[in-house]
């Protein structure tokens, strides 16, 4: 029973991503955020709760990766879809009468596929991550559909870009570019708490701190760029 525990949990951030599908087809990207955010909170459990009980099976490795595909690539991939739907200045691109141009935003699921395989077989990202992790493209993704429906503090030009169309390309192909790019980036794991080590975690975690109390959640596209300048700055 226990051995199952880890699975368990995994299949919650499973079903998490997609009823987020489904919220975003009821037209709530609230809670098509909110469920992203519940995968996120399962994908950190399963992962710690194995190492907790020493328990790594390859079974558990491929079912990680097939939730963290649904939640962390189709669902923000449906959002940004929505997203470029509603936006403003879509480039009109027909194919069989239907403006295809919102279809850019199945790079992100098919990149974090192409992500997800390349980590399960990369004995590189013990340490560090090579390329930017499926989580943290969705909660840039997620972050953006907050902003665009003027949730929680968001700034006036940030809605204005997160209605943009050709912004929210231009993030689509930098994600999907970032998802399965040669470039290290810092784990965010504690191995200690000394300074030593961990400048770079320490300083991420001010930062954010920092813009979330100013910002809020328009905060969260900086923090992701912080997190990225910090690990090319500070790595190995």
């Amino acid at each position: 029973m226990k051995k199952n525990i880890p699975n368990f949990i995994t299949m919650l951030n499973l079903l998490s991503g997609i009823l987020s599908i489904v919220a975003v087809y009821e037209g709530s990207f609230e809670w098509a955020v909110y469920f992203i955010g519940f995968s996120a909170l399962f994908d950190f459990f399963d992962g710690a709760i194995a190492r907790i009980l020493k328990l790594n099976s390859e079974f558990g490795k491929q079912l990680d990766s097939l939730a963290d595909l649904i939640s962390f690539g189709l669902a923000p991939g449906f959002i940004m879809f929505f997203l470029l739907k509603s936006s403003n200045l879509l480039p009109d691109i027909q194919a069989s009468n239907h403006n295809v141009t919102a279809f850019v935003a199945f790079l992100i699921p098919i990149f974090s596929a192409w992500r997800l395989a390349k980590f399960n077989i990369d004995t590189r990202q013990a340490e560090q991550f090579i390329g930017l992790p499926t989580p943290a493209g969705a909660i840039i993704i997620s972050s953006l559909a907050l902003i665009n429906q003027n949730l929680y503090g968001t700034t006036d030009w940030m809605v204005d870009l997160s209605s943009n169309a050709m912004f929210l390309i231009a993030i689509t192909v930098i994600v999907s570019a970032f998802l399965v790019a040669e470039i290290p980036l810092l784990s965010l794991k504690f191995k200690h708490l000394k300074w030593k080590g961990n400048q770079a975690r320490f300083a991420l975690i001010l930062i954010s701190v920092v813009l979330i109390v100013w910002l809020q959640i328009s905060a969260i596209p900086l923090i992701m760029i912080s997190y990225i300048a910090l690990s090319l700055v500070f790595r190995k």
